[in-house]
């Protein structure tokens, strides 16, 4: 008996904590792995970090008090070796729509999405995600990588004063082209030239490096590191460059201006703030502000994390568990309010490389977030001479392999009717992303909707007629299984036919259905004809039996049903 308890106490530990899974497995090897990938990640997480802050509408700090959080919660609670969290760019579009570019409202957002997060882990609510389908996720991703692509393009040209709003900034862009400052396009298209030419780069790197010579192999790989450093190479080149220009007297680029220096103070999240005139917003006024965000940017923030989970536990052969998952994203959240981080979540991009460099374990985090964290404490002055069209080009170069082409294409292949969840999900997100993707959910729960309450029925005559559902019974679906039998057994058909149900695909039933099929079996028995029902499963005859159906006949099989009502007829 104590053995059974130990075990059990074993598994709810290894369950709590997975960091106790691989931690005694841990050596030399997998620390020297981890290590260059934290290394990789972490030179990758700073200028993302500096430039998502930037598509948040906060100070370019605020992005690297988020990236380095995650790290050290998501060692101990997370199950994925090769996932990193921080800022990305959908979730720092989704704050700016709520948090006004205000710190405060950024950081209450973070502590009210961790609480949210991390109660849906402890209740066991992420079913609630496999409400959010497929198109309407790769429609608000392509909306959003337009969205935030197309915002940077100000920053290109060293526009000022463009509005946020989608079709005001297109607008204003264009209007504005000509008072675009030179210095700025011309660093801003070298640093996306530099940035496409290192991806190509990499990209082009055969899968084969096994078979060439050594110093093929060794310039492959230091092509590849430089590569997949690119941000942080194209940054630090860019503020060289801007460096000089003010210190010789030249301002020829925008840059980003004074930052606050050192490590953000590890201090309760603030719970109301006071404005310039003195007025008092407090808890419940931030909470009504933020509104749906409460919603929308938990679930989202979820879903792209698992869903980038799950992609490279399959490629990489091992098993996440989503509650888990769910839980470490919470928990990181919560935390990361007490060092004034937003809203964070899985990195597609950083996860990637993550996973390339050869991670062995969650601690390649640790390493990427001390990187943050020395940024943090000794690199901040430098900060104020990075130009914001590297930023710029970095964040457009990020986002633009979210933009798929081939999915309305497959969508059309497959299932026709699942592109109007994309393109409402595609097109109201210009307006307000949040709308779009409850437009798209709520297109999408109707479809689901009108597949439950209007099952395909197969109706077809052997001399008696016989129904076969090929999906449930529930309550919406009464209506039109009614219309059917009238229209098909009662109605329309002179003699009146016996008739033969069909509920092999049938595996749960309830009070609405039994209710009408009591009617039904009164009106055979007016008539005078019969009714039966065939493969019910046990659980379904029990309930059937149970109501006392008047006339209520059942047979195992289809055909000892239309040999039964045949001989009847006859």
């Amino acid at each position: 008996m104590e053995r059974v308890t130990g075990i059990r106490c074993c598994a709810a530990l290894r369950s709590c904590f997975p960091i106790v899974t691989w931690l005694p497995g841990y050596n030399l090897t997998w620390l020297k792995m981890d290590l260059i990938a934290g290394l990789t990640v972490g030179l990758t997480a700073v200028p993302q970090a500096l430039a998502y802050a930037e598509v948040a509408g906060l100070p370019v700090q605020y992005g690297l008090y988020s990236a380095f959080m995650g790290g050290f919660i998501y060692c101990i609670f997370g199950t994925s070796k090769d996932i990193t969290l921080g800022p990305t760019a959908i979730m720092s579009l989704l704050c700016s729509a709520y948090i006004g570019g205000d710190p405060v409202f950024a950081v209450v957002l973070t502590l009210l999405c961790g609480i949210i997060q991390a109660g849906m882990a402890l209740l066991r609510l992420g079913f609630l995600l496999d409400f959010i389908s497929h198109p309407v996720i790769k429609g608000f991703t392509c909306a959003a990588a337009v969205t935030i692509g197309f915002g940077q393009v100000k920053n290109i040209l060293g526009l000022k004063e463009i509005p946020q709003q989608f079709f005001l900034q297109v607008y204003y862009t264009f209007h504005k082209i000509p008072e675009a400052r030179v210095g700025d396009v011309i660093l801003g298209l070298c640093c996306l030239f530099f940035l496409v030419m290192l991806t190509l780069m990499k990209n082009s790197l055969g899968s084969s490096e096994h078979e060439a010579p050594l110093l093929v192999r060794s310039a492959r790989r230091l092509v590849w590191s430089l590569a997949t450093m690119r941000n942080a190479l194209v940054v630090i080149a860019a503020t060289g460059v801007a460096y000089s220009a003010e210190v010789t007297g030249h301002h020829f680029f925008s840059l980003t201006g004074k930052t606050a220096e050192g490590l953000p103070p590890f201090k309760a999240p603030p719970l109301s703030e006071t404005v310039a005139n003195g007025t008092v917003i407090t808890f419940s006024d931030i909470a009504k502000d933020l509104g749906g965000g409460l919603a929308v940017i938990p679930l989202m923030g979820v879903l792209e994390s698992i869903a980038i989970a799950k992609a490279f536990s399959s490629k990489n052969n091992y098993r996440i568990d989503a509650n888990q998952e769910l839980f470490a994203i919470g928990l990181t959240n919560i935390l990361g309010s007490f060092v004034s981080a937003y809203p964070v979540t899985g990195s597609f991009g950083r996860t990637a490389v993550n996973s390339q460099t050869g991670v062995c374990s969650p601690a390649g985090g640790i390493v990427t977030g001390v990187i943050v964290l020395l940024s943090l404490a000794f690199l901040m002055p430098l900060f104020f001479y990075i130009p914001k069209a590297s930023l710029a080009a970095v964040i457009i170069c990020a986002v633009s392999p979210m933009i798929d082409f081939r999915v309305p294409v497959q969508l059309w292949r497959v299932k026709r009717l699942d592109l109007l969840p994309f393109l409402v999900t595609f097109v109201v997100s210009f307006w307000e992303v949040q709308y779009g993707i409850v437009g798209g959910v709520v297109v999408s729960g109707f479809m689901l909707l009108h597949i439950v309450a209007r099952p395909k029925v197969k109706v077809s005559d052997h001399g008696v007629l016989l129904l076969e559902l090929d999906s449930g019974l529930n309550f919406p679906v009464t209506e039109h299984l009614s219309r059917l039998v009238y229209k098909h057994a009662l109605r329309q058909v002179s003699p009146r036919r016996c008739l033969v149900l069909d509920c092999a695909h049938v595996s749960s039933i309830d009070f609405t259905v039994v209710h009408e099929l009591t009617e039904l079996l009164k009106q055979f028995e007016l008539r005078g004809v019969s009714m039966i029902f065939t493969g019910l499963k046990p659980s379904v005859l029990k309930v059937l039996l149970s109501a006392d159906l008047p006339g209520f006949r059942h047979t195992d099989r289809v055909d000892e049903a239309l040999q039964l009502l045949t001989s009847i007829n006859h």
